[in-house]
């Protein structure tokens, strides 16, 4: 493709890591195809990146928000392989591999095979005493019971509560679900977010058999973590906002603009018109929003009102995590484990606890260990709005009820991310068809982030990435046109 003699500018709102794969994206598209573009990435924060932040304090790495990503999705992997960043991966640590689960006030190993859902294996459900008898006996009935109605989405609470019984659904699959989306299991969308599941109903007609197959077909080498490159989970040696650093300084200088409000977007002829909070205005000829879905509706709100009504319809959940630093000597059982999750009808004030210096090394100085607590999510939303002093003191309760540590930490910190995860409620899906079939109608104009298509750092990168594809190809047929 020939370059035009004026060069097509593309405005990308939202510096998270949806935003920056996309200008990332962009840019890669541009060279290969030798298409000029002049790029802006606008936002309203003082630094890229989001929820994605890194703090390196006297020894200790302390994230703000995510600390890592899924590997079995690929598209973080393939970024980290392009910009450099693969000899700075680091997988998690074999030997903590273990996760708890909180039951009558005491921890409680998730039994092994324990995947999400339902149990792989049979021994450690039968030993297990995070379950009644009468719960092992009714997840085990999953193994007789016919298909459920064909229909095509319900919730996630629904699904495990007919597959395998209340207390799979209370004691674990509610738990370990609720630190992924911090969400409310019988609201949340199964087919949105774990279709998996519905399709292992559909073909085999029992979950723990078809587990039980995969399991069976897996290649013994990639069981587990020991035989893979990467373990489940991967993060960066110096942490997570090594990747935003990164991706930022790849970009063309200036193309990154922080403290930049957008308020609102229309169409001006052929081209988009930005307009800022100051009332000035930024013509363009595609526009990527990778904000939040809300504040994207707000945007749009003089394009389309149905689309506008889908976006503002996608509901969000508030969290904070609170970053604890001890000495070893304060804990007195050593720690073992990635962390614990907290069941909702345990009633305490936090939803998870990760071990993050046992579960990446690097991440606290030699004799100290660093915690990190989560608190919030759509179940307990009243905690999310709690002062610093009172959330921290509540956590540190938890921490000594739980763990027996009754020391003064080394070090505190919290960070709240206000509106900051999606809700994939039932019907989700429906909603995302409409959703991308008003945007077939919008020129240039794409979305982007975790309000979609997936919620984790993968995902976001993917739908990045998708965006830029979406509008440089869109505005490759319109130069191509022209000449």
């Amino acid at each position: 493709m020939d370059a035009p003699n004026t060069p097509a500018r593309i405005v990308i709102v939202g510096a998270g890591i949806a935003g920056l794969a996309a200008a990332h994206r962009v840019v890669e598209l541009s060279r290969e195809r030798n298409f000029r573009v002049e790029l802006s990435l606008l936002d309203t924060a003082e630094q890229a990146g989001g929820s994605i932040a890194t703090e390196r304090v006297d020894g200790f790495v302390i994230e703000a928000g995510p600390d890592s990503f899924i590997s079995e999705k690929p598209w973080a992997l393939h970024l980290c392989e392009r910009i450099g960043l693969t000899p700075r991966l680091v997988r998690t640590r074999d030997e903590s591999r273990r996760t708890y689960v909180v039951h009558n006030g005491r921890l409680h190993p998730l039994p092994d095979g324990f995947l999400l859902l339902a149990p792989t294996q049979f021994w450690p459900l039968l030993t297990t005493k995070l379950f009644t008898w009468p719960g092992k006996l009714r997840m085990a009935l999953d193994l007789f019971l016919l298909r459920g109605p064909n229909r095509p989405d319900e919730s996630l609470g629904s699904f495990v509560t007919r597959r395998l019984g209340r207390e799979a659904l209370e004691r674990v699959a509610q738990p370990l679900v609720g630190g992924i989306y911090t969400a409310d299991p019988d609201d949340l969308s199964l087919a949105a977010t774990m279709p998996r599941f519905l399709e292992m109903e559909r073909r085999y007609r029992s979950v723990i058999l078809a587990m039980w197959r995969a399991q069976r077909q897996q290649p013994a080498a990639t069981r587990g973590t020991s035989g893979a490159r990467w373990s489940l989970f991967v993060s960066l040696d110096d942490g997570m906002q090594t990747l935003i650093d990164t991706l930022a300084r790849r970009l063309p200088e200036g193309a990154l603009q922080c403290n930049t409000g957008i308020v609102g977007v229309q169409r001006d002829g052929t081209q988009w018109r930005l307009r800022r909070r100051d009332g000035s205005s930024i013509a363009a000829d595609g526009v990527i929003l990778a904000t939040p879905a809300h504040r994207s509706a707000v945007m749009l709100s003089g394009i389309d009102t149905d689309l506008v009504r889908d976006l503002a319809a996608i509901p969000y959940a508030s969290s904070a995590t609170v970053s604890l630093a001890y000495p070893i000597s304060a804990f007195p059982r050593p720690l073992d484990g990635f962390g614990f999750v907290v069941p909702l009808i345990e009633a305490r004030s936090i939803v998870a606890c990760t071990y993050s210096s046992l579960k990446y090394p690097g991440r606290a100085p030699e004799g100290a260990v660093l915690l990190r607590a989560f608190v919030g999510g759509a179940l307990q939303r009243e905690l999310f709005d709690q002062d610093d002093g009172t959330m921290i003191g509540r956590v540190r309760q938890e921490l000594f009820e739980l763990l027996g540590v009754t020391a003064a930490p080394l070090l505190t910190r919290v960070n709240r991310h206000r509106q900051a995860m999606p809700q994939y409620r039932v019907g989700h899906l429906d909603r995302m068809q409409r959703i991308t079939k008003r945007l077939v109608a919008l020129p240039a104009l794409a979305l982007a982030g975790n309000a979609y298509t997936g919620v984790g750092i993968p995902d976001c990168i993917h739908s990045g990435e998708l965006a830029a594809e979406n509008v440089m190809n869109q505005l490759g047929e319109r130069t191509h046109a022209r000449s």
